[in-house]
């Protein structure tokens, strides 16, 4: 570890420190490395660039691209900008990550248009990163040019790059107070992106939305935040949020396609074979409907501290009280007695569910989906997984909007007093947990933290919006 020196070097000074330092053939790298890290002067990593140069002739790309990111991070436009056509002579094309930061460093500065010229130029040779729209975004945002943003937005969005919840956010923090139908209902379109997509926005993104709303000159919008009934109704304004079940006709639709599509279909997550599938499937045939269907595996790792069979009969005994008919879905390697998998305890499960053992590489979401959607409309599953990977086989956004109506309506998710002596289950909601509006009121779930997965735990928060 070589601490990087305070002031610029002379060659002489330069070749002492790097004839004194244990592997010479890598100095300049580890310097640079530590200068960025350092947050070093610019002039002191300028003298060893100079040194490199007149030494070597050249500079490599990899040398050059360190500077770069000391550059952009102490906001040099101009040395950035030397930078880039240094680079762009000796180098017909950089690399995503060199892109990535020459673009960032000139959209934080007034030079900012000349991000949007050089994304033009990423755009003829490669898709351009969500990083390089979002900083061309934000800059365009900054500088009051909502068209030019939104514009970006939306060839970003069709390019499939998903934007980040920060980028979601500055569209509303920079259009406050601005007037204009075309800019409202742009950012009404953001609310319905979450919404399509089931994204919960976290506190601060809430509060830019809620400040937004209020904003808007002479419309008299007034945000609150507030926690809705149990039977749906926001206590604010009274109004009853959209119903969590499927018609008859959507749950008919929705079963055919997941069973022909995601279970028969060339779903590359499932990992079972076709014999044990129909196995599994007589299996559910002959035992139909069940009230809930359980993933064995996943609820089993509830309590890391206690036995896996143990966390799997608190949760059937949880739920075996109301007198359901239960299906666990579980592996063939609990049949055999072992440290987590107590014989009798497996023995007593089996008197109070329906059990079957599938292979130890199955992979349980397909089972989980047919047993639950063959069962009807009222049957419920409980899993910890998101079943994200299924979305993706349905192909129509229609039926990927009603996968995850009734997921959210179907998934029971365990109440987050787990920690405690007992499992708990928090009952599917009756109501929809997603942004939704009646044209003079929103409602918007959100969530306490920023979560950069997607969860299956929705919200219990909600924002109301509604207009005077």
């Amino acid at each position: 570890d070589i601490q990087p020196p305070e002031k610029p070097l002379q060659a002489e000074e330069w070749n002492r420190l790097r004839e004194g330092f244990r592997s010479p053939e890598i100095f300049e790298e580890v310097m640079f490395n530590n200068m960025v890290r350092c947050n070093s002067p610019i002039d002191v990593a300028k003298s060893l660039l100079t040194h490199v140069a007149k030494s070597n002739g050249d500079i490599a790309y990899g040398l050059l691209v360190k500077y770069l990111a000391l550059c952009v991070h102490q906001g040099q436009t101009s040395e950035i900008c030397d930078v880039y056509d240094i680079m762009k002579i000796r180098f017909k094309i950089l690399e995503s990550g060199a892109y990535n930061l020459i673009i960032r460093g000139l959209s934080n500065s007034d030079q900012w248009r000349m991000a949007l010229t050089l994304l033009e130029e990423v755009k003829k040779i490669m898709i351009p990163s969500r990083t390089n729209y979002e900083s061309c975004i934000k800059a365009a945002c900054r500088h009051q040019e909502m068209n030019l943003a939104f514009e970006l937005y939306h060839e970003m969005l069709a390019k499939d790059l998903v934007p980040t919840l920060d980028v979601l956010q500055a569209f509303f923090d920079f259009s406050r107070g601005m007037k204009g139908a075309e800019l409202q209902n742009q950012l009404f379109g953001i609310l319905l992106y979450l919404r399509e997509n089931q994204i919960y926005p976290h506190k601060t993104f809430m509060r830019s939305i809620k400040l937004w709303f209020e904003s808007i000159p002479g419309k008299n919008w007034r945000g609150h935040l507030t926690n809705i009934k149990d039977s749906g109704q926001c206590p604010v304004c009274n109004h009853q949020l959209e119903d969590s079940d499927l018609t008859e006709e959507e749950y008919n639709n929705l079963r055919e396609r997941i069973i022909r599509d995601v279970i028969h279909g060339t779903d590359p997550f499932r990992k079972t074979t076709p014999q044990e599938f129909e196995a599994f499937q007589t299996f559910v045939e002959n035992r139909l409907p069940f009230d809930v269907v359980i993933d064995g595996l996943n609820v089993s790792h509830i309590k890391t501290r206690k036995m896996q069979c143990e966390n799997l009969f608190d949760a059937i005994n949880c739920l075996a009280k109301e007198n359901v008919r239960l299906l666990v879905l579980g592996r063939k390697h609990m049949l055999i007695n072992s440290s987590n998998w107590k014989r009798e305890i497996m023995k007593e499960m089996q008197n109070k569910a329906d059990f079957f053992f599938a292979e130890n590489i199955s992979e349980d979401d397909a089972f989980l989906l047919y047993a639950t959607l063959r069962s009807g409309k009222h049957c419920k599953f409980v899993t910890r997984d998101f079943l994200r990977d299924h979305k993706a086989c349905l192909s129509d956004s229609l039926t990927r909007h009603l996968f995850r109506k009734w997921q959210r309506g179907h998934q029971m998710v365990f109440s987050p007093s787990v920690e405690g002596k007992h499992i708990n289950f928090l009952p599917a909601f009756r109501y929809d947990c997603v942004v939704q509006t009646t044209g003079d009121t929103w409602h918007i779930p959100y969530k306490d933290i920023f979560e950069e997965k997607y969860s299956y735990r929705v919200p219990r928060k909600w924002l109301c919006i509604r207009q005077k």
